[in-house]
């Protein structure tokens, strides 16, 4: 394994561990309500990014999964240009270039879009804390007021339903439960993290 792609992996791999600025502001401010509450209808969102870092670094790509009864109703996949140079780990890590983004829309021509879309149904994430910290960065910016979410993390779901995964990462659970995943892709990472969350759903009951 290269150098670069070992340094990206490990950049990756500190995702579920990050204390960004997003999202210790969202926290603070109490924005979203974490819940445990398993439900039938639910949106899947993930983000793709230039960094770590709510609010300093920007999405590059949305992906939203509507599911109702746990089954696919609508999709919301977008690039999005960040007016940024776009890291090459981050490039060779997701495959999302320069190039990728040149034509896209900004983020604040698809923000409310994306909160239509996601209407007042809860939010599921892996990591949740990361992607709720770059959905509210966006909050009061330009006028963008961002709703208070009920979200469902399923890294803390995880963590109870499949305790015996060596850790509870995207990839590490979709590898233990064989589950097909486009790893570092917006919408793969939603497909993976639905199906992880539909697994601990049958396994609590």
């Amino acid at each position: 394994m290269t150098s670069w792609n070992t340094e990206a992996i490990e950049l990756l791999e500190r995702k579920p561990k990050q204390q960004n600025w997003g999202a210790r502001r969202a926290a603070k401010d109490k924005k979203y309500k974490s819940s445990s509450q398993l439900v039938n209808d639910y949106i899947v969102l993930d983000f793709e990014t230039t960094g770590l870092r709510a609010g300093a670094d920007k999405i590059i790509q949305i992906g939203a999964i509507r599911y109702v009864n746990h089954e696919v109703k609508d999709m919301f996949n977008t690039f999005i240009n960040p007016f940024r140079h776009i890291p090459e780990t981050v490039t060779r890590l997701t495959g999302i270039s320069n190039e990728t983004v040149e034509l896209a829309p900004s983020i604040n021509q698809k923000i409310e879009e994306l909160l239509e879309f996601i209407g007042d149904l809860p939010i599921i994430a892996h990591n949740a804390s990361f992607d709720m910290g770059f959905l509210y960065a966006l909050d009061n910016i330009d006028g963008i007021s961002i709703p208070e979410y009920i979200v469902i993390d399923t890294v803390k779901l995880a963590r109870k339903k499949i305790t015996e995964a060596p850790n509870h990462k995207l990839t590490t659970l979709t590898e233990f439960l064989q589950l097909e995943h486009d790893a570092h892709d917006a919408i793969g990472d939603c497909v993976a993290t639905a199906a992880i969350y539909q697994y601990c759903v049958k396994k609590h009951f």
